[in-house]
């Protein structure tokens, strides 16, 4: 059984900064793409960042450009997502996602490419 556990959530007012962490448990799997999205109340899923695993290739939705940073460190095969200048626009649940498939026809930024998901981490930014 595989899992992504996320971690690093919490409260911080505005122009704050969280480090959010991803990491497997469970087997190892292959990994082509870890991304994170985000949820506020009644609103979609929406992406926020991804990684490749091969070339190290970033991609980020516009609203959070020059803010967020996604890293991947192999040897512990954890992903990070470091945010900065946080604003409450910010504020919902932030879920890692892996595709192990490689779907490389499905944009990174689509949920249906991403088949591992994980249960989520609180962020909560204070006007």
């Amino acid at each position: 059984q595989v899992q992504l556990v996320e971690s690093g959530g919490g409260l911080v007012q505005a122009g704050g900064s969280l480090r959010l962490t991803c990491a497997p448990s469970g087997r190892t799997f292959s990994r082509y793409v870890t991304g994170w999205f985000r949820q506020a109340p009644g609103k979609e899923r929406e992406f926020v960042a991804a990684i490749t695993w091969s070339s190290g290739s970033t991609y980020y939705t516009n609203s959070v450009k020059g803010r967020f940073t996604i890293a991947a460190d192999n040897a512990k095969n954890t992903v990070y997502l470091q945010m900065n200048s946080l604003k409450p626009e910010d504020t919902a649940v932030y879920y890692c996602a892996a595709d192990s498939r490689g779907l490389g026809f499905i944009t990174v930024t689509m949920t249906s490419r991403y088949d591992y998901w994980g249960q989520g981490t609180q962020v909560t930014v204070s006007s």
